[in-house]
């Protein structure tokens, strides 16, 4: 279920690609500032949160004036991944929430606490740890899944020699209903029916202010639909 719904935030499972978010604004009272939940999954992308992401969105958040709370699920991780190696770390075990304080600096709150009466919007940052840690999917392709006809964007639909190794992301996308725009890095697609906004990010294999930008896109959006 999503936030805009008006209900406790759950999650839907598909399957995740690093380096992907999106932003679902809610119908909770509108405020100053707008008061923004950012969900994370963990520390690092192969087994949590894609902590450049994280950074990008607080930054542009507290530019935009905006009050954020941070939460992650309380849950053992799926595994660790020496991200070194890029292999799962045998005989290792790591808690999400507490693995996800260290982005917060330790400000963050259980995911079982969220709900949408406290927030105006929510935002998902990508990473492998969405999938693996509460089974969630690449955030447009959940929009997709539970917004008949929701509009989003993954970047290009072609690889294009490798800038866009997820681009085939698009095909599910289109499978489930849902209306794909074709989008740089550096932008965001705002859906206003559905009031989803979403930006490539780590979709595209690019320079990593490329994909700050793009982000600072989606904030902009996301905060202006909620009036902010």
């Amino acid at each position: 279920m999503l936030a805009s719904r008006g209900l406790p935030l759950h999650t839907a499972l598909r399957w995740v690609a690093p380096g992907l978010l999106a932003s679902f604004h809610s119908s909770a009272p509108r405020l100053r500032p707008a008061r923004v939940a950012v969900v994370l999954s963990g520390c690092g992308v192969y087994d949590g949160t894609e902590i450049h992401e994280a950074s990008a969105i607080l930054v542009h958040l507290s530019r935009g004036g905006a009050k954020v709370q941070m939460y992650a699920p309380d849950v053992p991780q799926m595994h660790v991944v020496d991200h070194s190696k890029g292999q799962p770390a045998e005989a290792e075990s790591r808690n999400v929430l507490v693995e996800s304080a260290r982005i917060a600096r330790g400000k963050i709150a259980s995911l079982a606490k969220l709900t949408t009466a406290d927030h105006d919007a929510v935002i998902f940052p990508g990473g492998f740890g969405a999938a693996k840690n509460f089974l969630c999917c690449i955030s447009p392709v959940l929009a997709a899944k539970v917004l008949s006809g929701a509009e989003v964007t993954v970047g290009h639909e072609d690889e294009e020699g490798g800038k866009w190794p997820y681009a085939g992301t698009a095909g599910a996308i289109k499978e489930l209903g849902g209306k794909h725009y074709v989008k740089e890095v550096t932008e965001a697609h705002v859906d206003t029916k559905n009031k989803v906004v979403t930006t490539p990010a780590f979709m595209c294999e690019t320079e990593l202010h490329h994909i700050f930008d793009g982000i600072g896109a989606m904030v902009k959006n996301v905060l202006k639909l909620t009036g902010k």
